[in-house]
């Protein structure tokens, strides 16, 4: 097994090169995006969205979705605790390299719960809404938020890849289900939602969103900053 305690100490040095990059302002915003109240509003229109486009078996959708958001969450639960791989801020070797932002959370870091939860929904609503520009919008943001679990000290990118992979699978596998129930007890019904998908202004309403709540606490950050209330 000396391949994987190769892997794991190179996951460990990228980890400490990765989470070296700090500073107060930086530490706000990563706390910010990492947090999942700050994407309500996007979660929001995305409900929204679905409501809007498929009427009828928008209620089917959002249960699917809620499945997969909840599968995702508690599978890497399991995962951390079948595992049992420390996080980096409870790591006797390193944890006092370690910049860690707010709180250690739980002892265990494999996988993320938080990529996992983010790819799941990047990749099943992706595919509901079938649009390039929502899928990379969707992508930066998965990638951001799990970026920020590396920034704030709390896991390791190896733990963050895993829990983007269960993520991405679990995404994947949920909207075959939905096809398969949509194809099996709504047959007559439309709109078909393989054959619907979101449309450029219905897109450009889910950048300004997104856009808007990252502007939003980007500048909070820097006027909490500049006149020192942080």
């Amino acid at each position: 097994m000396g391949w994987l305690q190769n892997i794991l100490e190179l996951d460990k040095e990228l980890f400490l090169f990765l989470n070296s990059f700090y500073n107060d302002f930086w530490d706000t915003i990563m706390l910010m995006v990492t947090r999942k109240e700050t994407w309500l509003p996007l979660y929001l229109v995305i409900i929204f969205y679905v409501i809007k486009n498929y009427r009828s078996k928008s209620l089917m959708i959002l249960f699917f979705m809620a499945l997969t958001v909840l599968a995702s969450d508690q599978i890497s639960v399991l995962i951390k605790e079948t595992v049992q791989r420390l996080r980096p801020v409870h790591e006797p070797t390193i944890e006092h390299l370690v910049h860690n932002v707010f709180r250690k959370g739980g002892l265990y870091g494999f996988v993320s719960s938080h990529a996992a939860n983010m790819f799941a929904i990047f990749v099943f609503t992706s595919k509901i809404f079938k649009n390039k520009t929502y899928y990379f919008l969707l992508l930066f943001w998965a990638v951001i938020v799990s970026y920020s679990r590396i920034y704030i000290g709390v896991h390791y990118p190896l733990d963050v890849l895993g829990g983007a992979v269960l993520g991405w699978l679990l995404g994947v596998t949920m909207y075959k289900l939905l096809m398969f129930v949509e194809n099996h007890f709504f047959i007559a019904r439309s709109p078909k939602i393989a054959k619907t998908n979101l449309s450029v202004n219905n897109v450009r309403t889910v950048f300004l969103v997104f856009g808007v709540s990252v502007l939003s606490f980007t500048i909070m950050t820097y006027i909490l900053h500049h006149y020192n209330f942080l």
